[in-house]
This record gives structure tokens, sequence and C-alpha cells, in this order.
């Protein structure tokens, strides 16, 4: 008979403080009604996304003029200061009107934006809902608190599996009554803990975590963010971390974990510009190539204007235009559109997220992504405004000047806000809705009783 037990473990936000992942190059501090007689299966709400019912760009002729106006006295400004106008692009846009173009369809180093592409790849694949799974199980027996045999992880691109979700999986072993395992600890698959992508350096880490005897520090840090009546695990691996090339075929299910969502994900991913987190979502998509493609697609512009080496922006090779930027959010907004979300649920909203941009001067209510390397500072997102309505919105910058770029970017949107007016709260449309999804990560028992 099989018994199925569920525990929810909710990680901490403070958890995101310590495994943030951005290097010194990156960011720094996703029909109609059919009658009765003709009922057919609904569509695919990723399907239905693929089919807009208008571009996500616009025309790039005859840009509002005022505005255009700005976005050349901006450039100017740049360009005085002795910054190329061909090292900036902008596009801005609100509904069918486009306000400004500047090099709007030439594609720059995009740093951390690339994590938008990432993200609507994400979203396109797998849906806003989709949750990874991690496997635990064993070739051997359970007998008077020793399991007989290996344990085996299975891993399923988990991109946030961490200590927190380690030490749940460890007490649930412990509710099996397992509290020595004689055998190895065995890692098959893409299994990824605490953002390290080795499969024997993530097995080393599980190892620890699932016996608090061994715990580092780090372990104990976050072990002090769980309710106060959490268990400490007690599973003693007796073998080593060993990476067989695939898992047996005779294994019996214990334990099976559950990420959070993608959408929780892509939430936490680029709160942080956590570049490993992107890399393996990236991975999880096809790879670099594959993420560019679809985004391209998505978002409605030429494949020429998306180019990736990688997902997570870490390489001045990885290139996209500023409207490919826009539409990226905009291709983002429809695909969340059927599950009731709002690119607030992927982004950060300022003044309301704990994040990179915390220090940063920019509008309240904006919903926005940076990207900065050496030589790149990138800004994009929604703007929401009294009387233009929701403006999306890409800035690219090119040049020695990283802390000069980003004090003219904040200078930009303050300067439209008083323009446009500032609105009191955030549009529906951009109002996040994620907190009354009822899945979260979890983890559950499964095991055949005698």
């Amino acid at each position: 008979m099989l018994k199925t037990f569920c525990l929810t473990a909710v990680l901490p936000v403070t958890l995101l403080m310590i495994i943030m992942g951005c290097s010194p190059q990156a960011d720094a501090p996703q029909a109609s009604v059919n009658e009765a007689e003709n009922v057919t299966e609904p569509e695919n709400p990723i399907e239905l996304a693929q089919k807009p019912e208008q571009p996500l760009t616009v025309p790039l002729n005859n840009p509002e003029s005022s505005t255009q106006q700005q976005i050349e006295q901006y450039i100017n400004g740049l360009a005085t200061k002795g910054f190329a106008k061909n090292n900036h692009g902008i596009w801005i846009q609100a509904g069918d009107n486009l306000l400004a173009n500047h090099q709007g369809t030439v594609p720059l180093p995009a740093a951390s934006l690339t994590k938008v592409a990432t993200s609507l790849a994400a979203l396109s694949t797998f849906g806003a809902e989709h949750q990874f799974i991690t496997l635990i199980s064993t070739n051997g027996s359970i007998q008077d608190g020793v399991l007989e045999g290996d344990l085996v992880i299975q891993g399923g691109e988990d991109p946030f599996f961490v200590w927190e979700e380690a030490i749940a999986i460890g007490n649930l072993l412990n509710q099996l009554g397992i509290k020595q395992v004689t055998g190895n600890l065995l890692i098959t698959g893409k299994f990824y803990m605490n953002f390290e992508f080795d499969p024997l350096k993530s097995g080393n880490l599980l190892k620890q975590a699932l016996n608090a005897q061994i715990w580092p520090p780090e372990a104990q840090t976050q072990y002090q963010t769980l309710p106060p009546d959490t268990p400490k695990p007690q599973v003693v691996i007796q073998g080593s971390v060993q990476l067989p090339p695939s898992a047996s075929s005779n294994l019996q299910p214990l334990v099976r974990h559950y990420s959070f969502p993608v959408v929780e994900l892509l939430k936490k991913m680029n709160r942080y510009s956590n570049n490993k987190m992107a890399e393996m979502l990236a991975e999880a998509v096809g790879g670099a190539k594959v993420v560019a493609q679809k985004s391209a697609e998505a978002a409605g512009v030429p494949q020429t204007e998306i180019s990736l080496i990688n997902g997570s922006g870490l390489g001045e090779a990885n290139k996209i235009s500023p409207r490919a930027v826009c539409g990226m959010f905009l291709a983002i907004e429809r695909y969340l559109k059927p599950d009731n979300l709002t690119v607030g649920d992927v982004f950060t909203i300022v003044g309301q997220d704990k994040g990179i941009l915390d220090e940063r001067q920019l509008p309240p209510l904006s919903v926005l992504k940076s990207g900065s390397l050496n030589n790149v500072s990138a800004l994009a997102g929604a703007l929401p405004t009294q009387q233009q309505g929701t403006v999306w919105f890409a800035t690219m910058n090119i040049g020695q000047n990283l802390s000069g770029f980003r004090t003219a970017q904040e200078a930009l949107l303050q300067q439209l806000l008083q323009q446009w007016g500032t609105p009191q709260s955030l549009p529906l449309e951009l109002t996040p809705n994620s907190k009354s999804n009822s899945k979260t990560s979890r983890s559950e028992i499964v095991s055949h009783s005698n």
C-alpha cells in the first residue's frame, strides 16, 4: 500500500542574502467559448500565450516628438562627456505608441538583462506553475533504523535546492526510520545544491546537511531561520558520494521534493540577479541558443536582435536590442496572464521587494531589471504613470562610467515621471498575485509499508 505524507517547507527570505551568486562583474552592492454540443479540450495556456492579438513591439517610425526630444538631450548629454552616441540604445513605448527610439533595434551588450530572456524562455518552456522534482530512493531495505544499501538522489534540475530543503528531507528520512546508511550516496541526473554545478560537490553538501553532527557553520546559520521546533536530522551515511552513469531500475522511492514554482524561482533569481540560478534555468531550457531563439520568437523580433552565449549575462557577447528587451517584458506579461500573474511576480518592484536595486534612486512602484558589467549599465522594465499608463522602456549604456550611467538613468526616469505623473499605487497589470498561489517548495514521504 502506498502512503503519502506531506511536509511543507517554505524557505525564508533571509536565505537569499547569503547566496546571491553575483560575481564582481554582475549586478552588485517569464479563445472563445465553445458551444455545449461542440466541447473540446481547453487549450494549453502556454499555447494561448503564443497567439498575441497584436504585435508586442510597435513600428519604428514616428516616435512621440516631445519624448524623443528628451531622449536626444539625454544622449547628447552623454556625448558631451565623451561617450559616443552609438554606444547607447533606448526604446520606450506605451501601448501602441512608440515614445522614443535611439538605436532601438541594435543589439548591445545586455549584461543581466539577459535574465529577462532566460525568464521568458523558462516560462514559455515550462509554464509559471511548473515544479522541478528531486527524487530520493534506495536500492536496499530498512532494518532497525539502518538502511542496508545506498541512498540514491535523482536530480531534477531544481535551481533553488539549498540547506533548508536538505534539512527537511533529512527529517523525513528520520521519520521513515532511517538514521544510518551502510552504503553510498549516489547522485544521478542534474542535482544542484547551494547553486553548485558540480554534482560531486553538491552530493557532499547534501551528505553534510543530512547529519546535523557534521553541519558546517553555514548550515547552522540557516537552521536558525527555520521554525524553533524544527528537528535536526541525523542520517549518517557510512559510504562516500559517488556518481553512477544512471540510476538503477530497481529503486524504491522514499522522498519526493518539489521545487518552488517557476514563477517564484524567477522572482528569486531576478531580485538578486543570481547568475548561477540563471545558468541552471537556461540549461534546463536547452542552453543559451535555445533561450535566444525562444525569446526572439515570443517577443516577435528578428533573431538577430537577441544573441546569447549564456543565460546569466556574464560576458559582453550577450547582446540584445532595447526593442527586444521591451518585447520580452511584454511577452512575459502575456505568458503570465492565464495564471492571473503579472511581471510584478517575476521582477523587482521598487520600494516593495528587497534586492540589488535597494541602493539605487529609482521611482517607487516601477518593475525593473538592471544589468551591469565593468563597462555596461542597462536598465529596463515597466514605469507606471498617470498620463501614459504603463510605459515599457529599456536603456543600455556602454563605457567606463558605471556610476555616471546609473545616475543618468535614474534622473531620466524621474524626469519622465514629472512629465507624466506618478501613480498612487501599482496598476492592476503590474500587481503581483503569486501570494495567492498555494504551491510552494515542499517535500513528501513516499514509502511502501509492510
